[in-house]
């Protein structure tokens, strides 16, 4: 067995990540890439849970207000979103034989199992991948913050933020700005104080409460997570200092 940097990871990525070349919807390409990423550390032994986010098809809080409805109602349908990115990926990932299950914070047997936390835990000692989807199951919550509960959970070792063509924290949008500097590490409460617009500050206090570190990186560039299972420096690290 090759020696792993982490042993247990929760994978958060972004549903902008599934879009590929699309202005809308689901790109075969970049769910294929996905799943091979995550295939990678799985014949390695990396116990992973992933957290897919659901913006290639709706957002809850931008979306919502366009068709006139409450966010509660809008960030449900964002939850469901992100179940169908979930089924997607689960498909992906058993055409490359890679053992998983969908967990889902709101019950839809039909599609996957409800979240539980002893369950999911199993399912990881099993070598079983666990997707869970529907965030938190609550509206005003995005799935950063889930990823953050889930990770929290679980006891995930580290929460890996896979971004959709960015590699890091910046102190300024790069895409944007190309003076934009990038930090190689960073606490959590300069994330906060600087307001850098890289996750929830609600995810980012539960991460800095119960002592996750969280490595934001770029999953366009192939092999990011072998690497990172390797010890190296890859994308920005956060940790209490």
């Amino acid at each position: 067995m090759v020696d792993n940097k982490y042993k247990r990871v929760l994978l958060k990525i972004s549903g902008e990540a599934l879009l590929g070349d699309q202005q809308f919807g689901i790109d075969p390409k970049p769910v294929e890439m996905i799943a091979d990423e995550i295939r990678s550390i799985y014949e390695r032994g990396v116990e992973i849970a992933v957290v897919v986010g659901g913006g290639n098809i709706f957002r809850g809080m931008k979306n919502s207000a366009k068709l006139g409805m409450d966010q509660a109602s809008g960030d449900y349908v964002g939850m469901l979103a992100t179940v169908m990115n979930a089924v997607v990926l689960q498909c992906a990932l058993k055409k490359i034989e890679v053992d998983c299950r969908v967990q889902t914070a709101i019950a839809i047997n039909q599609i996957g199992e409800p979240y539980l936390r002893h369950r999911a835990i199993r399912h990881l000692e099993k070598g079983r991948v666990v997707i869970f989807a529907a965030g938190t199951g609550n509206p005003f919550f995005t799935t950063d913050t889930a990823s953050a509960l889930r990770a929290s959970e679980i006891n995930a070792e580290v929460m890996l933020m896979a971004k959709n063509g960015v590699d890091g924290i910046y102190d300024d949008d790069p895409k944007t700005n190309p003076n934009a500097k990038k930090f190689d590490k960073v606490t959590y409460d300069e994330i906060i104080k600087k307001d850098l617009k890289v996750m929830d500050t609600s995810a980012c206090a539960l991460c800095k409460q119960n002592k996750i570190p969280i490595n934001v990186f770029d999953f366009k560039a192939q092999g990011s997570l072998i690497k990172i299972m390797d010890g190296e420096d890859v994308g920005t690290y956060v940790s209490v200092n």
